[in-house]
């Protein structure tokens, strides 16, 4: 049995707050896959109502790989509704990571069988913007139920989509490091260089001279990175 959380858990009191102030429907949004330097950036929509949630819910980075597996069928079942969006490798080196993020996450909000009134979003910055009401909180994935379940599921579904792709290279270890940078994925990059599952306009690229001629470079990359780290 896992030990009790060393944390508060979440609470329905930012979507209480949003409902007082007329929306019906409220979803909370997370990311994963930002920092990582293969596969998709994924966004998880997840639509949660008042209920009290499966036990042992919070931001999915504080749980165990063992915990979030367990978690993510029962919450499956809990929710009222959930999608993913992503946007792929190609996309976050074309858009750059903010419009990549935007763009996950517009598919993820179609993607759900009811339309929210409004977003939860994880974060200080509104990455997502218009029509969309949209209320930003800062660890959102730790004290908004809504948004911990979303960033559970969107968690375990893309560390499950890494896992499929590691079985086609498996020298890069990504059921285990699922695109991060690792020891054993940055000894793949210096032997094989990148798969087809990187995003090559990334800086790790800078440090593989063996392969740096493949960096691709966007005319935003700066302004973008900067949004992206101030998350």
């Amino acid at each position: 049995m896992d030990p009790p959380m060393p944390y508060d858990p979440p609470t329905h009191s930012v979507e209480r707050s949003l409902r007082r102030a007329g929306a019906r429907l409220v979803a909370g949004l997370d990311e994963v896959g930002r920092g990582a330097w293969a596969g998709p950036v994924t966004v998880g929509a997840a639509v949660t109502g008042l209920r009290k949630p499966p036990e042992g819910l919070t931001d999915s980075k504080l749980l165990t790989e063992r915990r979030r597996n367990e978690l993510a069928p029962l919450l499956a079942d809990w929710v009222h509704a959930y999608a993913l969006g992503h946007a792929s490798p190609e996309e976050c080196d074309e858009l750059g990571m903010t419009a990549a993020l935007r763009l996950a996450a517009q598919r993820a909000l179609e993607a759900l069988p009811v339309q929210p009134d409004a977003i939860i979003l994880d974060g200080k910055h509104d990455y997502l913007g218009g029509p969309w009401r949209v209320r930003t909180v800062i660890k959102g994935d730790q004290s908004c139920i809504c948004v911990s379940a979303a960033s559970v599921l969107a968690k375990v579904q893309r560390d499950s989509l890494m896992a499929e792709i590691g079985d086609d290279h498996p020298a890069f270890g990504f059921a285990d490091n699922a695109g991060y940078p690792s020891p054993v994925h940055r000894a793949a990059l210096e032997e094989y260089g990148p798969t087809e599952y990187h995003r090559l306009s990334w800086a790790y690229l800078d440090g593989l001279p063996r392969w740096s001629h493949l960096k691709r470079v966007r005319a935003v990359a700066e302004q973008d990175e900067q949004l992206a780290l101030d998350f």
